[in-house]
């Protein structure tokens, strides 16, 4: 058993000493273990919490809230971070579905929301965060219905203080749950859409909960045309994902540490980066429109992977793909790519002493998207004038460089990928090539 697999045993292992524990403890004594528990799942990986996370272990605290061994609010602040966790590591974790826990819950929400007087908002929205974040799966409509207005409402408290921002944080971290469903837009839109502009003029919100807004926002809502106006050109989402992603490549602290050796320290700022990411490529390979700002969001995603390359492959892979997404993207142009720095850090990554497989063959890609845009050529005189000179500046750049050599040695993959094959590539991609 490797140190590794050692540590992640004595992790699930405390963590289920500490759980077993709160029956016994009294309320001050279950708040503090649930803060300890709360740093091992800080730690755990996915295959962790699987293993700790069972529906046996929902079971037993249905079970202890049954017994009175638990208070509601502890039981709350306990799934809370177990639902955290599940959300910013993106783990699926089903077993809460079928449990006597997810039933209870959804009884008590229905009925809670039933009152004519006397609702307890606060426990339905500690129940909804819950519920919603750890659920993994669709949301039943008739709970889907009630969730929503109390998640928006949480999520648009405006109080500065760091309790009120942890509250919205949540708030908006469940709503992340939710996936395009059968709503009507105009109820829906105009809150998430304030939350979002009085953050930009105020910057009120943490980062994870601002990413947050912003996964809510291009999860629930249809790709048309009038939508994509809204979030482009009234809510600035390249600008904004240019900022989010510069501020954040300051803030991390790129250590030069092996990345099997980061076990328990990614920090959260990596984290939201990796999120940010998901919506960012999303949007490149689905825009229509044509934005001034791409060159700064290309120039923003260079700059990341620069700061992460020497620590955090993963970190330097979504940065790859991207620029291989904004490569095939028709409204990102080649100017994008060459002033931003793209064309740079896609042959700076296939000089690399060593080569991951998946980053070659996204390096790669985007080399064929680009050389394709640069020979189509066009109709409009001015616009034929435009390519030419930007096919003479980038060969320019391939050839000052020392990068036509790297394409030569690349010759065999090179034509696999050509003809639509790289799929049936070795895994070893990497045997392919002569290292320059």
């Amino acid at each position: 058993m490797s140190t590794q697999d050692l540590t992640g045993l004595n992790i699930c292992c405390k963590f289920t000493e500490l759980f077993d524990e709160l029956v016994y403890s009294d309320k001050d004594a279950k708040k503090q273990k649930i803060g300890k528990m709360n740093i091992l799942m800080s730690e755990m990986d996915e295959e962790e919490f699987k293993l700790v996370f069972t529906k046996e272990l929902f079971d037993k605290i249905n079970k202890m809230i049954e017994e009175k061994k638990i208070s509601m609010d502890n039981t709350l602040v306990l799934l809370k971070r177990i639902g955290y966790w599940i959300k910013l590591k993106s783990i699926w974790c089903y077993t809460f579905k079928d449990s006597l826990l997810s039933k209870r819950f959804e009884k008590m929400m229905i009925e809670e929301e039933k009152k004519k007087e006397g609702k307890n908002e606060k426990l339905l929205v500690g129940l909804f965060e819950c519920y919603t974040m750890i659920l993994d799966d669709m949301i039943p409509g008739n709970l889907l219905v009630i969730c929503l207005p109390y998640l928006l409402k949480a999520a648009s408290n405006k109080e500065e203080n760091e309790e009120a921002k942890e509250e919205v944080e949540m708030a908006l971290l469940a709503l992340t749950g939710f996936g395009y469903c059968e709503i009507s837009e105009e109820l829906y839109l105009n809150e998430i859409k304030e939350i979002i502009l009085y953050h930009q003029e105020h910057r009120n919100l943490t980062r994870l909960a601002y990413q947050s807004a912003w996964v809510f926002l291009l999860n629930i809502f249809p790709d048309d045309k009038s939508f994509e106006d809204t979030i482009m050109n009234e809510l600035h989402f390249v600008r904004e994902a240019i900022k989010e992603l510069e501020e954040l490549t300051r803030n991390v602290n790129w250590k030069k540490e092996k990345e099997e050796e980061r076990r328990g320290k990614e920090v959260k700022e990596e984290i939201v980066i990796l999120r940010w990411f998901d919506i960012i490529m999303d949007n490149i390979s689905q825009c229509k429109l044509r934005n001034e700002e791409f060159v700064g969001l290309i120039n923003s995603i260079v700059g990341l992977y620069r700061a992460a390359k020497d620590s955090l492959g993963r970190i330097c892979g979504v940065c790859i793909f991207s620029i291989a997404l904004a490569a095939k993207s028709e409204p990102v142009k080649n100017v994008d790519l060459l002033e931003g720095g793209a064309i740079d850090v896609v042959f700076e990554e296939l000089y690399q002493p060593t080569l991951e497989d998946e980053n070659v063959c996204n390096c790669l890609d985007a080399v064929f998207s680009i050389s394709r845009r640069l020979e189509g050529k066009t109709n409009d005189e001015m616009e034929e004038v435009k390519r030419k000179e930007m096919n003479r500046k980038v060969f320019e750049k391939m050839e000052e460089e020392g990068y036509e050599d790297t394409i030569t040695s690349f010759y065999e993959t090179i034509d696999f990928l050509n003809n639509k094959y790289y799929y049936e590539l070795s895994l070893d991609i990497s045997d392919y090539f002569v290292n320059i």
